[in-house]
């Protein structure tokens, strides 16, 4: 099993953050008040749109489809009340070039949708488990103490997070 890793670190004394991934890239998440960077929740639809633009140009590459541009363009629908979760995400690929196929378009992205894509296997899945934990480092004495806060899915209704953790 492959391990993908992220350090996110406070940047300041807003609400800004750099995250840098396992990779060595980095990008910055803020706030729209600090607005110097991508809102988190924005990065999933970034990512999905990302990965399968990856698998589909690809696939129509190697169909030898005559691409000149190429543009994922995903909007996601996010629930009102807190958590703010997503609840669909819809993924349109907008494919120019001379004599492109549509049949060879439609089949890179099912490929991609149900075998390539892993952010799209995984949102659509709902068998991630997130295990939520802590470190806490005394900057004085360097003592450490850490714990296990709780784990969250699969399959865990968002609507009811507030209620199931609020008593």
């Amino acid at each position: 099993m492959a391990l993908k890793t992220a350090i996110v670190t406070l940047d300041g004394d807003g609400l800004r953050f750099t995250a840098s991934a396992g990779s060595g890239h980095s990008i910055v998440l803020d706030s729209r008040e600090g607005d110097t960077g991508m809102r988190p929740a924005e990065l999933l639809p970034v990512a999905i749109a990302g990965c399968t633009g990856m698998d589909v140009i690809s696939i129509l590459r190697k169909k030898r489809q005559d691409v000149s541009g190429y543009r994922i363009e995903v909007g996601g629908t996010q629930m009102d009340a807190h958590p703010n979760a997503f609840t669909r995400m819809d993924v349109t690929h907008v494919v120019e070039g001379r004599g492109v196929d549509p049949d060879a378009v439609s089949r890179a992205i099912e490929l991609s949708a149900t075998r390539y894509c892993a952010v799209g296997a995984t949102l659509a899945s709902g068998i991630v488990e997130i295990h939520h934990g802590y470190r806490v480092i005394d900057t004085v004495t360097g003592t450490e103490e850490a714990g296990d806060v709780l784990v969250e899915g699969p399959n865990r209704d968002p609507a009811t997070a507030l209620t199931a953790t609020a008593g």
